[in-house]
């Protein structure tokens, strides 16, 4: 199944996405609960009946219920929590490399994560920022999943029955501002609490299972091979592998819940995947050729994030002018 969030005279609904038609569920079942987060934590009762209404629609029923257009937010507004990982092997090694660093041991020792800002999630669309984001703002093609179910202590062996679904993440961040305070051996905080970008629909594991491939040897739990790529004003300048990830979610759920409870409607994310940034594609630009001209994200700027299966997260950022306290207009 493919859920969306969007917007009806600034009441959020939860959609189902079949064949590029959008469905008010809540139309055709107003039983159901109201947010996408609750329907994942009931889906013993919600899934069985949404799967009934699929059948249903594609018999040719429930055509009053396609919303024309929705104004897409992200699939999950309002997580509990938002919590990113590092999971990518190639860009950690390859970032450190562009610093003349080795690979850190500690790495292949646990699968870290760090705490980001659940208040500022955002869908497809406009994004506004600060004169100091602009400082060397850079995307991270990042791939993010929402827990269905409460739990602590939860083994690898047994995560992946805890996570509803997935969807694209675009974890944005301003360089400048992080390599700053990270000087302090804290963080990231600052360089990364003004936008995270999600969606643009969240698709439940169980699309997935044909791209289902094996993990990393020594490693357990599920891995899929889902092509992704970020292009910047239409020309591609990342292109990676979900399958690449050195620590599974699986993995990354057992590290999270240890002594701690995960909820539904948690957000994780996976990481920048290899090439995944600017941050990684100037220090190899540069490390290759001394002329090479480092490239950030600049006020106006698309990005388009696709990943197979989890469809294409489009954005454009803007400036915010402080002084007019409103945003900059183009």
């Amino acid at each position: 199944m493919k859920f969306v969030t969007y917007l009806e005279q600034q009441k959020e609904k939860v959609g189902l996405l079949i064949d590029d038609s959008t469905y008010d569920l809540n139309q055709i079942n107003p039983n159901l609960p109201q947010t996408l987060t609750e329907i994942l934590a009931d889906s013993d009762f919600c899934f069985p009946i949404i799967h009934q209404i699929q059948k249903e629609i594609s018999n040719g029923n429930h055509k009053k219920a396609i919303i024309l257009n929705p104004q897409l937010i992200a699939p999950i507004p309002h997580p509990p929590s938002f919590r990113d990982a590092y999971a990518f092997r190639q860009h950690v090694e390859t970032s450190r490399l562009n610093r003349g660093l080795e690979m850190i041991p500690e790495f292949d020792e646990i699968p870290v994560f760090y705490f980001s800002n659940h208040q500022a999630i955002q869908g497809p669309g406009k994004v506004f920022a600060m004169p100091e984001h602009f400082n060397q703002m850079d995307f991270e093609l990042e791939v993010a999943i929402v827990i269905k179910k409460e739990g602590i202590n939860i083994k690898a062996e047994n995560a992946d029955e805890y996570i509803g679904g997935f969807m694209i993440l675009n974890d944005l961040s301003a360089r400048a501002l992080q390599m700053q305070e990270m000087k302090l051996n804290l963080g990231p905080a600052k360089g990364k609490d003004f936008a995270s970008m999600m969606g643009p629909f969240l698709v439940t594991p169980d699309e997935l299972k044909s791209y289902k491939v094996a993990p990393k040897e020594g490693h357990i739990g599920n891995c899929y091979d889902l092509e992704m790529t970020c292009s910047v004003n239409d020309i591609e300048v990342s292109r990676g592998n979900f399958k690449d990830m050195h620590w599974t979610f699986a993995e990354i759920i057992e590290r999270v819940s240890y002594g701690v409870k995960i909820y539904p409607g948690d957000i994780i994310g996976s990481g920048t995947v290899g090439t995944g940034c600017f941050l990684e594609l100037n220090g190899t630009g540069k490390r290759k050729d001394e002329n090479y001209i480092p490239q950030w994200l600049q006020p106006n700027d698309k990005i388009e994030m696709e990943v197979k299966e989890l469809g294409k997260l489009t954005n454009s950022v803007h400036l915010y002018d402080d002084n007019l306290n409103d945003y900059a207009r183009d």
